[in-house]
């Protein structure tokens, strides 16, 4: 079964929209990503011991969400979201790789899948095609699962791609930041002397595994935490925030600032074990806000005031509020709110909740989302309710133990870390979220349980 969004392009745009364009030149835009970082893990968001100091100076020139989202826990999925603005089920990328249950892997069969799950992005506008319509150009580092940096519309980048060596999910463009970041500065350079207004998407390898920070930063926390494993991811953070500074101060040199509308936040979230190397339960692939929830920043100094904001928003978000600041036009059937009136104006967002899903690493079926959906989730206000799926999971059981099948339903504001299921205590809440999620997405009912049975 086939659930892909067809998109068709409006071509009228806000009065605000079109008088910001004509009066000045378009801005240049920046993404920032973080990967495998919590939501909890920044000075700005009151971590008492991760120092970010660049992105905490980030944060207080910006329009702050600390209720941001995305869709699902799992980078690829979570970065061609970004890319066209689309769910997963939407865009047909639902985990990082095809199921080693459909041809083993270094068989040509599958090298055929691989490039089958990449055609996926082919199908829809990507923002940097769309922002290349309005004279952008457009540079990609770190990671990108897509093929080369050609393929999603980047005029210029670092990844060549599968199947070039290494090129599953970044290959050379990993290198940013972690060797530098001179690539991005050779770009904004040409842009500049181009006269081009740019999109730069930096999605460094940072704080991801391997956790081999500096030794300069690493001993800033060996003595704060009692785990190594914990004081070397903490140091990472701090090493991605160091790089993120060196962005951001090159802008300013540039005198670039004032005229450059910079959006931040993460891929999905990362609670770090204490007694070994990799991610512990209900974070990084899970549904629950250690997996899901990332903070994000919106920065236009000039444009966009200070602000501290309690909206539920969205990385669905991200591609219509880009094009809005670009004067560009938006495709009409994105599921993503454009937060510039909101953010400039005060303007209402007009939505209830927010939406997101959970599917297995490795997909199932290529062409059928179900086949491995493990998680529908809806936040409304203080509620959250997560439904369980029967999707296959394939090589990565662990990390999805599904132990709790029925309706889980929490209360984010008293209990944010989700440690008590509220369904048995409010069934008409889970009646009214449910159908809320059915309305959004109908999958067969057969997938879920959802009433409470013993």
């Amino acid at each position: 079964m086939r659930t892909f969004l067809a998109v068709s392009v409006v071509t009228m745009l806000a009065p605000w929209a079109i008088a910001s364009a004509a009066e000045s030149s378009p801005p240049n835009i920046v993404l920032i990503l973080s990967d495998d970082q919590a939501w909890t893990d920044y000075g700005f968001m009151g971590h008492p011991v991760i120092q970010t100091p660049n992105l905490d100076k980030l944060a207080a020139r910006s329009a702050l969400f600390p209720r941001g989202y995305v869709p699902t826990a799992l980078c690829r999925p979570s970065l061609t979201t970004l890319a066209t603005g689309l769910y997963p089920h939407q865009h047909g990328i639902t985990g990082n790789d095809p199921s080693h249950a459909l041809a083993a892997p270094n068989s040509p069969q599958y090298a055929a899948l691989r490039e089958q799950l990449i055609h996926h992005i082919d199908l829809h506008p990507t923002l940097p095609k769309l922002l290349h319509e309005r004279g952008y150009l457009s540079h990609q580092s770190g990671k990108w699962w897509e093929g080369s940096f050609r393929r999603g519309g980047f005029t210029h980048g670092m990844t060549r791609g599968f199947p070039d060596r290494g090129g599953r999910h970044g290959d050379d463009g990993l290198t940013i930041g972690r060797e530098g970041m001179q690539p991005i500065f050779g770009f904004i350079d040409h842009a500049a002397a181009e006269e081009k207004p740019f999109f730069l998407w930096y999605a460094p390898f940072l704080p991801h595994a391997p956790h081999n920070p500096p030794e300069r930063l690493l001993a800033k926390y060996r003595d704060k935490v009692d785990s190594l494993h914990v004081a070397r991811y903490y140091a990472m953070c701090e090493w991605s925030d160091e790089t993120c500074g060196h962005l951001i101060d090159y802008l300013d040199d540039k005198g670039l600032t004032r005229n450059t509308f910079i959006f931040y936040l993460g891929d999905n979230g990362w609670i770090q074990q204490a007694d070994a190397n990799g991610f512990a339960p209900r974070s990084k692939q899970s549904p629950y806000e250690g997996g899901v929830r990332q903070p994000i920043l919106l920065s236009w100094p000039g444009t966009i005031e200070p602000q501290r904001r309690e909206e539920l928003v969205s990385s669905i978000d991200f591609m219509p509020t880009v094009l809005s600041a670009a004067g560009a036009p938006i495709p009409e059937n994105l599921p993503g709110r454009d937060l510039l009136p909101l953010v400039r104006e005060g303007k209402q967002l007009g939505r209830e909740a927010i939406f997101g899903e959970g599917f297995a690493h490795d997909v199932a079926d290529l062409n059928d989302p179900q086949a491995s959906l493990l998680y529908r989730w809806v936040i409304e206000g203080r509620w959250k309710l997560l439904l369980t799926y029967d999707g296959a999971v394939g090589r990565y059981a662990g990390t999805h133990p599904r132990e709790e099948k029925r309706p889980q339903l929490f209360d984010l504001t008293a209990d944010p870390h989700e440690t008590a299921n509220l369904a048995r205590q409010h069934p008409e809440v889970v009646a009214r979220l449910s159908e809320k999620i059915r309305h959004w997405w109908p999958v067969e009912h057969r997938k879920v349980q959802e009433a409470w049975t013993d």
